[in-house]
């Protein structure tokens, strides 16, 4: 397990690749449709700067064919939508790609609502926002600006208090996306799902207690795969004490994973257990937990390439450790990644909080915040398969640094609709 400092591309590099494929190549005399594939294998990034190219170029943006190529390419590596306590501030991404921060207010990221929407949910290209004061939802590419809004599913008045909000995309053209709402108290629990290509929300469905749950909420289930995970409003970092509160952005907080159409939901509970939700055959259990409770200092929930996985943030003997937990098919938990201890001895005694997100592939972020942010905060990204740690550049406006305390992972696609 290795340990790299985040590195920084400068713009000349950037726009290196833009200028390179345009003198070294004679793109001129390449077709429409094989220009727009090789095009589309660009960084994103890149999207931005081709209409200084040439008016050729400029005219691909525009271009269904662009775009379809676009949504042919399988992944893109992720960009990291940061949040800030500060609802009216600037809105940052960070590229993974090119290991750099990008500020999209440049870009009209959101209209003159942005302060009403909170962040809640992201899948492929879109990120999905709730208004604080109608509960709407608001579906919006950050990359075009295209925006939609869905209303939401759960009246005002409604006596079952919103839990959490999933979110699901298709990459094929043209593409879809899923809302999942789950809403209740335990043990009344009930999802909806908002489905794009019908433009409507299915009826409430109820979610049972699992037969072979017991009364000590303890799971010795055997639960599928796909999987929605999320935390609860209450869903606190403390496990002996529940009263501390993340940032509203974590209120609803959730992951979903899809494998053979099967969902099921794991969410932080108001007392620290992981509850786990299926959504298809409509019942729902708890885990054990990973550790004694007064070991448990912060804890998040992310999902990677349908899996789902714990990031824990522990403090024992006058030290601390960040480390990556998943659930093998024995339900037992299995460590897949620890913060090397020079780097996590850092965190101790801080009394910071962890905010995690899975990246597009393999990547997990880690926000740590405490205050003063200038002096606490730090992010790493742990790589699954390399299984290496790696610390993101500081991000400064006007000379100061940014203090985020979570993150969505969307990847930047052009052609993602909504």
């Amino acid at each position: 397990m290795g340990f790299s400092a985040g590195k920084r591309k400068s713009r000349e590099e950037e726009d290196t690749t833009v200028s390179f494929l345009a003198s070294e190549f004679p793109m001129d005399d390449l077709s429409d449709d094989v220009l727009e594939k090789v095009l589309s294998w660009l960084p994103t990034s890149c999207f931005f700067r081709m209409s200084s190219v040439c008016k050729r170029w400029k005219s691909t943006q525009s271009s269904k064919s662009f775009k379809l190529a676009c949504s042919q390419i399988p992944t893109r590596d992720p960009w990291f939508f940061m949040i800030h306590n500060d609802s009216n501030s600037s809105s940052f991404v960070f590229d993974s790609t090119e290991n750099t921060w990008k500020n999209l207010n440049r870009r009209d990221f959101l209209h003159h609502r942005r302060r009403d929407f909170i962040p809640v949910a992201s899948s492929g290209g879109l990120l999905c926002f709730r208004c604080s004061i109608s509960g709407d939802f608001l579906l919006r590419n950050p990359i075009t600006g295209s925006s939609r809004d869905i209303p939401s599913p759960i009246s005002q008045d409604s006596d079952k208090p919103l839990q959490a909000v999933a979110m699901t995309t298709t990459t094929v053209t043209p593409s879809s996306y899923k809302l999942v709402t789950i809403s209740g108290e335990i043990p009344n629990l009930s999802f909806k799902i908002y489905e794009s290509t019908s433009d409507s929300w299915s009826k409430d469905q109820e979610l049972e207690l699992a037969k072979n749950s017991d009364s000590s909420l303890r799971d010795d289930s055997d639960t599928d795969i796909g999987t929605v995970y999320f935390l609860s409003k209450t869903g606190n970092v403390v496990i002996a004490s529940n009263n501390l509160q993340r940032s509203p952005s974590k209120q609803y907080s959730s992951v979903i994973t899809v494998t053979d159409d099967a969902k099921i939901v794991y969410f932080l509970s108001s007392y620290g257990t992981i509850v786990a939700c299926d959504l298809t055959k409509r019942c729902f259990t708890e885990l054990p937990k990973l550790l004694p409770p007064f070991l448990e200092y912060s804890i998040d929930l992310v999902e990677c390439n349908g899996t789902m996985y714990v990031i824990l943030l522990s403090e024992f003997f006058e030290s601390a450790s960040l480390r990556v937990w998943r659930l093998d098919n024995n339900r037992e938990w299995v460590q897949v990644g620890m913060l090397p201890p020079t780097l996590s001895h850092e965190l101790y005694g801080k009394k910071g909080d962890i905010n995690c997100v899975g990246g597009a592939g393999n990547k997990i972020l880690m926000c740590f915040n405490a205050s003063p942010p200038e002096v606490h905060c730090r992010y790493f990204v742990y790589d699954l398969v390399a299984e290496e740690w790696s610390e993101l550049p500081r991000c400064v406006k006007d000379g100061e640094a940014m203090d985020f305390v979570s993150a969505l992972s969307f990847q930047p696609r052009i052609e993602a609709t909504v």
